[in-house]
């Protein structure tokens, strides 16, 4: 049997022009991206959506050479997203 684990919540995001940011991450869950430390959930969209609640978590962690990842779950206690040149990125990724 596994045992659950708490995901990590995105703690605070920066990126205004997401569809899912709603003053916070309005996304049930993100997705931070392998060949970047990308959010793969951002949505280029002044239409908004998601939960109605900045409630996001990390559902998964494609970042296999972060100091946070483990077996593709991330571990932080939290995550912030912020932009990164034009990418809103996991500024809270810290390589190995």
């Amino acid at each position: 049997m596994t045992q659950m684990m708490e995901m990590p919540r995105v703690q605070t995001c920066t990126v205004t022009g997401c569809g899912y940011n709603d003053d916070g991450c309005t996304a049930f869950a993100i997705t931070i991206g392998k060949s970047s430390s990308e959010c793969d959930t951002f949505v280029d969209s002044a239409k908004k959506g998601g939960m109605g609640q900045a409630i996001a978590q990390v559902g998964a962690c494609k970042k296999a050479d972060c100091k946070h990842n483990a077996d593709l779950e991330c571990r932080a206690p939290g995550i912030v997203v912020g932009l990164s040149g034009d990418t809103a990125d996991c500024l809270t990724y810290e390589h190995q």
